[in-house]
């Protein structure tokens, strides 16, 4: 896995984030760096549809 250290130094995860914060967090750095991947308890939330905002629905899933 490689790390994007440029995006992370750019863009770091709020102190005490919001679900919401997590997941776009989460969306962006999945775009941008290989380091790891979504939480598994994060990635079951948005298989869900949990705490997505309704924009964000048509882009989860399959």
């Amino acid at each position: 896995m490689k790390l994007n250290k440029e995006w992370h130094q750019a863009h770091p995860m709020p102190k005490k984030p919001t679900l919401e914060q997590r997941i776009v967090w989460h969306l962006d750095h999945a775009k941008n760096c290989s380091c790891h991947k979504i939480p598994a308890k994060l990635s079951e939330k948005l298989q869900k549809g949990i705490g997505l905002p309704l924009l964000l629905l048509p882009f989860i899933g399959d």
